[in-house]
């Protein structure tokens, strides 16, 4: 099983960057997590060019295309979605027709340095993600304090947000279990 993983963090140190690789580890045997690493390359969103897709884009669809789940850690930025995430998925859900998001299992992370942990942000990708089309884990991860509350593994120390994470990976694999038998 592939799991795509995005991070909503362009910063070299991003907290949400590590929780991901940290995540890799935790995955089943049988399961990898793949991360996306051209979000930076990623033209700001124009429906004048939906037709003429950048490569990046085209990386990141196709990437999603080849997984069997997709799971994106962002920060908050002003209580939302950084806008770089934001206009990935803008690209990814154009055209319409064409989403590769469309009926993907997809679930939301987060961490950040403030006392919320990212859950606006998470809850603004997760409705984002739906509307897209794709069948998204209901579950928030609040990690807030993220220098303190990540380990050197890039995990939550928390045990409780430890086992939101290890239920919300559960829950994705088990959504894409049926998609994997059906291809």
């Amino acid at each position: 099983m592939r799991i795509l993983g995005i991070s909503g963090s362009l910063r070299r140190d991003s907290h949400n960057t590590r929780l991901l690789r940290g995540v890799g580890n935790l995955l089943p045997e049988g399961a990898e997590l793949v991360l996306f690493d051209q979000l930076a390359a990623i033209p700001a969103y124009n429906e004048d060019e939906e037709y003429q897709t950048p490569p990046a884009v085209a990386a990141l669809k196709a990437s999603i295309a080849g997984a069997d789940a997709v799971l994106v850690a962002t920060p908050e930025y002003n209580a939302s979605i950084p806008g770089v995430l934001k206009n990935a998925l803008d690209w990814v859900s154009r055209p319409v027709q064409d989403t590769p998001l469309m009926g993907k299992p997809a679930a939301v992370i987060g961490a950040s340095t403030g006392l919320f942990g990212a859950v606006w942000a998470q809850a603004e990708t997760r409705k984002v993600l739906s509307t897209i089309g794709a069948r998204v884990v209901d579950r928030e991860i609040p990690i807030p304090q993220a220098d303190e509350a990540l380990g050197a593994d890039g995990l939550p120390l928390d045990d409780d947000a430890r086992e939101l994470l290890d239920a919300t990976l559960t829950e994705l694999i088990e959504l894409a279990e049926p998609e994997r038998v059906a291809a």
